[in-house]
């Protein structure tokens, strides 16, 4: 479909190792192969991690100064304006209010379309990134309201889940304007590899992702703390870490006695990250109880990921992971928050290897049919096509 200017707009490091760059370089190599020529702007990678093949694709760079992301932000909001001139595109498609919020103000002047990608509100996530929001009410008000301009501007709202779309529905979108799209992954990068618990030797437990207490890593390394009470266990935290999160985490390593047991890996690029989940006996997706992972909604990739890999999951029996994976079909699904749940998950795992050779081959079986990346850019496009049409 050419002859149609696109403009990607995410306030996000790319490349990277989080999971948003993944997103964002599959969202953007289909939408480059659609319109022939895309312009993404991005934050500037993190350094390491070079820039994956986008066809289609002219990639710029912002800068972002500041001492915190309302700063920051701002910073790239101001960047965004010089570097926008006097464009005007068909399309503009942003992923949060850092970046939206100026252009839905402007809608009619910069573009035709607008679409919104809610994968995260900041008046709900925020507040677990800074824990001091949380008292700003102020802000928070600011927040929702930048919002709820984009959200009344977009044309198409594009969303992670079902518990996303509520979440939209129950602030004012309508469900016509409104697509869900899950994660994907690419399952001929994620290989699956039959997994292989041996007797003797100390469980391989994983967990991958952003290390934060909303993510539930502290229930992890407490669930490692229980099970090591009858059998030798190892942790692995791989992932991005915040300075003063990386001190929570090493407070809890230490009250528990576990520091020689509990390693954490730097973020690393997709390649290695798959031979780490393939060295590995389990995966843990320990999502706890809260408003981001309840009632906002997510999909966590880390979850995909594991399935496609192969590598036994266990997870928090939640909505936005039930949608993805069934309980005791493709991966042990725990009373979300309970680290003795997430204990008696590995307990079940290591008495029974059948149950993870069945999980595995299941899970796999699930992710080709449903999760890939091809499953999610051609939902994308759909949405493109019926909103153009």
């Amino acid at each position: 479909m050419s002859g149609i200017s696109l403009i990607y707009i995410s306030f996000d490091r790319f490349p990277a190792p989080k999971g948003a760059a993944t997103h964002i370089a599959a969202f953007a190599d289909a939408l480059g192969v659609e319109f022939g020529d895309v312009e993404l702007v991005t934050l500037p990678g993190r350094e390491g991690f070079s820039l994956p093949k986008m066809r289609g694709v002219r990639h710029f760079e912002l800068p972002a100064q500041g001492a915190n992301i309302i700063t920051r932000a701002m910073a790239f909001r101001a960047e965004l304006g010089r570097w926008w001139g006097k464009r005007r595109a068909n399309i503009v498609h942003v992923r949060s209010i850092y970046e939206g919020y100026p252009l839905a103000k402007r809608k009619a002047d910069v573009c035709d379309y607008f679409v919104y990608e809610v994968n995260g509100l900041p008046s709900i996530e925020l507040k677990y990134h800074y824990p001091e929001v949380d008292e700003d009410d102020e802000l928070v008000h600011k927040l929702r309201r930048q919002e709820q301009v984009c959200l009344d501007a977009a044309d198409l709202v594009i969303t992670v889940s079902e518990v996303n779309a509520a979440c939209l529905q129950s602030r004012g979108v309508s469900s016509d304007k409104i697509r869900v799209i899950p994660n994907g992954v690419d399952t001929d990068l994620f290989r699956w590899r039959k997994p292989q618990i041996t007797d003797g030797n100390p469980l391989k437990v994983l967990y991958t992702g952003t290390m934060t207490r909303w993510q539930g890593v502290h229930q992890a390394i407490e669930a490692l703390q229980l099970y090591r009470r009858d059998f030798a266990a190892e942790l692995v935290l791989a992932g991005p870490c915040r300075p003063h999160e990386r001190k929570a985490l090493h407070r809890t390593i230490d009250r528990l006695d576990m520091a020689r047991y509990v390693k954490l890996h730097d973020p690393m690029g997709q390649r290695e990250l798959v031979e780490l989940i393939h060295d590995s006996d389990t995966v843990l997706a320990p999502l706890p109880p809260n408003d981001r992972n309840l009632e906002q909604g997510c999909c966590p990739l880390k979850v995909i990921e594991a399935m496609a890999a192969g590598t036994p999951l266990i997870a928090s029996d939640m909505p936005v992971v039930s949608a993805l994976a069934r309980n005791e079909a493709e991966a042990l699904l725990v009373r979300p928050g309970s680290a003795k749940a997430i204990k008696d998950g590995l307990l079940r795992l290591r008495e029974s290897p059948a149950l993870g050779q069945s999980l595995s081959q299941r899970a796999r079986s699930r992710v080709e049919k449903q999760f890939t990346w091809v499953h999610a850019t051609a939902r994308l496009l759909d949405s493109y096509r019926g909103l153009l049409d």
